[in-house]
């Protein structure tokens, strides 16, 4: 009881600075700005929640205040059942009564008319909600969880109720209300009204649905290209980076610190940059096909621009990102498990086809679904090697910003696109389904890993070592194209593309003169921002889906997939009309560009932290809550110092596509805060070609720096292979985590 009331102290006190010290309505100039303060507390626009109450005709807040008191009160309740069940009621009507006089209530009074048939007009509305709300509704979120935990849900673990609960409440807010408020207006006329016809009309669409490519009747529709593709660049980022962990891990190959390097470059370039390097490669002009045309008179083709041309472009995008989420996995492998099967008289080959493979289950299904799922919600590289063959997200791209203007449309295809994609999570989850793939125990482990089979060694080889050529060709030419004049037909050599971006001045002190400089910083300081709230969320709740067992875990693992799922363009959409007005208005401001990187990246840390964890021993868990740690102590000791190549992928992969991505920040950034991507399309729209090179190349400069200053902060996980020698001990321990 002494835990549960500090605990409950702690947010009763924090219930009283949300409702009498921050003002409970969005301020203008944002509340960091600190400009409310002039006002404060009896202006009606920044006043608290009481001064709401009793001086700007606003009763119905005060259902707020009531229901901290009787939260307060609850600590009288020597009964943990009791309590438990008035905080859990407490917290549970607080978030519902929050969100619903948020919807209902808007800048000039009910925005429902029910509700103004059942309450009668009102005098008076609300502008959207401020610090004060938002804490207020945290608030009540612990308040449930506590609720929850006094009656012993979860064993009683506060810690796990509070991060489920806040979980699922931010996945709520974040992905489910701005996705519904979009599908909503798929069945609205543009004043409000419910009108299903534009949806029914798009369903039936068969450009969408057209089989005639099997049939010899021309192209399919839009699902089936999306689908056969996402499929088709799963397999081969999947495959590829397989081989690129197998060579980094398992081979003498001499330049592994450089192959690491090599695959992380494809992820900090914008899509966009890769595409228009393959086209001055193999487009109908380009340096490969001109080359080719000239020496045995091959004539110019468009192949390029198609399925096949995307596809190539996706591979190379995101190999990378499968080889890290499998190179935790592939290193994690027991050597003793590969020993003890050679001990049966088992060949390399047999050994690495029974029995190391299967235990890299969890790595490749993760890895190919994130594959598949990052196909399907790509945007850069379809737009602009996609030609005629336009894919879901371009088709929902042209259909909101296009002449179409069909809302309904972009549903739709929104809602085809999370078909295929439950498909795919549900295929994954029936494949790995009663299996166990735990590696790395708390008992002594030793060995090293055997050597692949001589025809495997050969052949990923024969794989990565092209692979690697064709990657520094592409960044060549990408490197190249910002020291030209004009990329391709003016190849004389040049600096002023860099100057103009990111020149300085000494007059007077340090001026940032080049054009570029005002979205690079905003870019880097949201970027650094997101990078660690994304990396926390995700494989906190990585650690929740694995080790803990609650109702609706399956459909709470799906809910965040679909965020990453939706494409990029959908996301923004959504956003600006869930966020454009109250409730929660952010457009406009940087919260709104985290909130999105935050929800559409965490995903790849959730999936690289169950692939990870799936290796993790659950006797691990038990022994240190055996000894009396909880979980937040266990979580920080025991489990983070084992993932350290999961959080350094979350760390990577989050803070490169804050960076590199277009399709969402091309809808939500504004003139205070601009993004690399958006500048660098509006310098491609102008022609200035040189100049985005050239920001690009700076970019993937600055990345890789940032990066390796994740690797080294977060270190390796080191698990101690000991080589048995004669007389020496058997066994071996974990090895003391090594740290930066």
């Amino acid at each position: 009881m002494t835990h549960g009331n500090r605990r409950l102290d702690i947010v009763l006190f924090l219930g009283a600075v949300a409702t009498t010290l921050l003002p409970w309505y969005r301020t203008e100039g944002g509340f960091f700005g600190l400009g409310w303060l002039a006002g404060f507390p009896l202006s009606s626009e920044v006043a608290p929640l009481l001064v709401q109450i009793v001086a700007h005709e606003r009763p119905w807040l005060a259902a707020v205040a009531l229901l901290l008191l009787i939260a307060g009160a609850s600590r009288s309740i020597a009964d943990p059942m009791r309590r438990g069940g008035v905080l859990a009621w407490v917290g549970a009507l607080g978030v519902v009564f929050l969100s619903l006089q948020g919807l209902a209530i808007g800048f000039t009074g009910w925005t429902w008319t029910i509700s103004e048939s059942i309450f009668g007009a009102l005098d008076k509305g609300q502008p959207s909600m401020g610090a004060g709300a938002v804490l207020a509704a945290a608030l009540f979120v612990l308040i449930f969880s506590f609720g929850l935990a006094e009656r012993g849900v979860m064993k009683g673990d506060a810690f796990v109720v509070s991060a489920i609960s806040l979980l699922v409440f931010l996945v709520a807010v974040f992905v489910f209300y701005p996705i519904g408020s979009m599908f909503t207006g798929a069945v609205q006329d543009l004043d409000g009204s419910f009108n299903p016809s534009g949806f029914i009309r798009n369903v039936q669409d068969p450009g969408i649905w057209n089989l005639g490519c099997l049939v010899g009747g021309g192209r399919c529709g839009v699902a089936w290209r999306t689908l056969w593709l996402a499929i088709m660049t799963g397999l081969g980022s999947t495959l590829l980076g397989l081989a690129f962990a197998l060579v980094a891990t398992r081979t003498r190959f001499p330049f592994k610190k450089g192959l690491r390097l090599l695959t992380i470059l494809p992820i900090i370039t914008p899509p966009f940059v890769i595409g228009l390097a393959l086209t001055l490669l193999f487009g109908r002009a380009g340096v490969v096909t001109q080359g080719l045309s000239n020496l045995f008179g091959i004539e110019p083709g468009r192949w390029l621009y198609g399925l096949t041309g995307i596809w190539i472009a996706q591979v190379l995008s995101f190999t990378p990102i499968s080889f890290l989420v499998l190179i935790g996995v592939v290193e994690g492998v027991s050597p003793s498990m590969e020993e003890a099967s050679q001990t049966l008289r088992a060949d390399r080959w047999r050994t690495f086809w029974r029995v190391s493979l299967p235990l890299m289950k969890p790595g490749l299904a993760n890895a190919f679904l994130i594959g598949f799922i990052e196909s399907m919600a790509d945007f850069g590289n379809p737009l602009v090697l996609g030609g005629s063959h336009g894919v879901l997200s371009t088709e929902i791209f042209f259909a909101v910003v296009g002449s179409q203007n069909d809302p309904s449309r972009a549903a739709v295809l929104a809602m085809v696109l999370l078909f295929f994609t439950l498909s795919a999570f549900l295929a994954q989850r029936f494949w790995l389904s009663g299996k166990n793939f735990a590696t790395v125990t708390g008992k002594g482990d030793s060995g090293a890993h055997i050597a692949l089979p001589i025809g495997l060694s050969i052949g990923v080889h024969a794989i990565v070592i092209p692979w690697i050529i064709f990657t520094l060709v592409v960044y060549g030419m990408i490197l190249a194209g910002g020291f030209v004049k004009t990329w391709g037909l003016d190849n004389s050599l040049t600096l002023d593309h860099y100057a103009k971006a990111f020149s300085l001045t000494f007059e007077g002190g340090l001026a940032w003169t080049g054009v570029a400089w005002n979205s690079f910083w905003t870019t880097m300081e949201i970027a650094l921002i997101s990078a660690p709230l994304t990396a926390i969320v995700g494989l906190l709740t990585a650690y929740i889906i694995v080790r803990q067992k609650f109702a609706g875990r399956n459909l709470f693992e799906f809910a965040l997939m679909m965020s990453f799922a939706v494409p990029g363009t959908v996301i923004g959409v959504s956003y600006i009309m869930a966020f454009n007005l109250p409730p929660l208005e952010m457009t406009g401001s940087a919260l709104i560009l985290i909130a999105c990187f935050v929800f559409r990246n965490m995903p790849v840390g959730v999936r690289g932290g169950i692939a990870a964890m799936s290796q993790l021993d659950k006797s691990l868990d038990e022994a240190s809550l055996t000894l009396r740690a909880n979980s937040l102590r266990t979580i920080c000791k025991v489990i983070l110092p084992l993932l350290r190549p999961a959080i350094t992928a979350a760390l990577v992969y989050s803070f490169v596509r804050a960076i590199t991505s277009i399709s969402a920040v091309i809808f939500l950034v504004s003139a205070e805060y601009n993004m690399a991507t958006a500048y660098i399309v509006g310098l491609v729209e102008n022609g200035e070609y040189g100049v985005a090179i050239a920001y690009s190349s700076m970019l993937i400069v600055v990345m890789i720096t940032v990066i390796t200053g994740f690797q080294l902060l977060v270190g390796e996980r080191r698990l101690r292979r000991e080589n048995r020698v004669a007389g020496a001990p058997q066994s071996a321990t974990l090895d003391q985590e090594k740290t930066a």
